[in-house]
Order: structure tokens, then sequence, then C-alpha cells
């Protein structure tokens, strides 16, 4: 009695827990149940040691005392995780299949960044670089509509690469903002048809070239451009000097 007394004064327990696991873990890989194989499957976006974390198993994991339900739990709990089946398979195997929820696009709103799936249902928060590729929506109720900024960029065509985010407009309309900091407004009607008439222009003009802070689209039968303070000086100059010209004429 008193060598366990001081077995478990002197730490002993604790330090054999940290090195080898709980002592039954301990003991089920000492008579062959340990685990020496974890398959898993359906993973595409998460990584295998992310997995294996959110199970909880580690070297120290005996599949004799492995639950396997609280590994479920764990896992489901996982926001990239919408489904998870984990099996035993004695004497030395867990198996382990999931279903992920498929990154769609990133929202930010009041100033936080998400990943949502197709639907706006949020994921996570975003802090993972592997996600930056997506597509970003920007404002109140923007996740719900994701879809439709998709399409958009689909309209686009070869301006598509261009354009870097799409903020919902007081939940009607939206505008785009590409590379070079230029904001694109476009009409709440047939937002696709405005997106397809503006890569006409860069074709044909090369606009977004200009010195233009914003090109509004709003109106199906004009474009109104927002100059920049050079592009204004400069239009201002142009102005005047087809006045001096036109006067010099008189």
């Amino acid at each position: 009695m008193s060598i366990g007394t001081g077995f478990v004064q002197g730490g002993h327990v604790e330090t054999m827990r940290e090195n080898y696991g709980e002592p039954r873990h301990m003991l089920a890989r000492l008579v062959g149940l340990g685990v020496d194989r974890v398959t898993i499957s359906g993973i595409s976006e998460l990584s295998e040691i992310e997995v294996l974390i959110a199970a909880g198993i580690d070297s120290k994991t005996s599949v004799a005392f492995f639950d396997a339900d609280e590994a479920r739990r764990r896992l489901e709990a996982t926001p990239l995780i919408r489904q998870a089946t984990v099996r035993k398979l004695y004497p030395s195997e867990i198996a382990i299949t999931l279903t992920e929820r498929e990154p769609f696009a990133l929202w930010q709103v009041k100033g936080d960044l998400f990943l949502i799936a197709a639907d706006g249902t949020v994921i996570d928060k975003m802090d993972d670089g592997r996600f930056a590729h997506l597509p970003l929506v920007v404002g109140p109720d923007a996740n719900t509509r994701a879809r439709e900024y998709v399409a958009l960029l689909a309209d686009a065509g070869p301006l598509a690469p261009r354009i870097r985010a799409a903020s919902l407009i007081a939940g009607r309309r939206w505008n785009l903002k590409l590379d070079n900091g230029m904001d694109i407004r476009l009409p709440e009607i047939a937002p696709g048809e405005a997106v397809k008439r503006l890569a006409g222009l860069e074709t044909d003009f090369r606009l977004l070239d200009k010195d233009v802070l914003a090109i509004d689209l709003r109106q199906p039968d004009r474009v109104v451009m927002r100059l920049t303070e050079e592009g204004a000086a400069t239009r201002a100059e142009q102005l005047k000097s087809k006045t001096k010209k036109k006067g010099g004429e008189a």
C-alpha cells in the first residue's frame, strides 16, 4: 500500500500516462490490440493528420478501448465534416469514412470572414489560406446569394480573373470590385447582361486601363464613369483646350 501511494504521490502514474497513454490502452497494446492502421476515406479538403487529431487517435490509442461513437461525435463537430462513420476492426485497425461539407465561397460581414457552403451555410470562420482562391461576397445576406455572384463571374468571361469580390448593396444589387480597385455598379435587373456589356467595352475601349474610379452600368442605355483626380484634371484640360480652339476658330 505504501509503495503504491508513493508511486502515485511521486507523479509516476501521470508520467506514464503522458508517455504511454492510459494504463488500459497500454495493456491492450501489449496483447496486440494497438492501432496499427487507420484507413480514412472521403477526405478532400481535410488532411489525414487533421482527421486523426479530430478523432482523438494517436500512438497511445488501442482498438480495444477506443470509443468509436465519441470519435464520430468529435469528427462531426468539425465544421468541414458533415457526416462521419467510425468502425473498429479487430485486432488493430480503425476505419473512418467522412462526408465533407464542400466550401463554395467566402463571406465577409462586419469585419469577419467566413467559409460558406453553396446554400450560404457558414462552415467555419476563415483562417486557412487554402481557401483564399474561393469567390468573395461582402455584406449582410450576401452569403445566401453567393451563387448569383458565381454566375456573374461566368458571364464576365475573360474579364472574370480581374474581379476580386462582390458587395451586395441594400439586399438588391451587386457592386463588383476589380483588382485595380475600380468599382463596377450593376443594376438590380439583369446584372449578367450588364457584366457582358462591361466585358465588351473592355475589349473595345480598354476601360479598365483608364483613370477611372467607378463605372456605373445601372442604366441599360448609358455608361457613367467616375474619374480619378488625375483623370478628371486631364479631362478638364482637354475640354479647356477644345474651348480655346473653338474660340480661336471663331
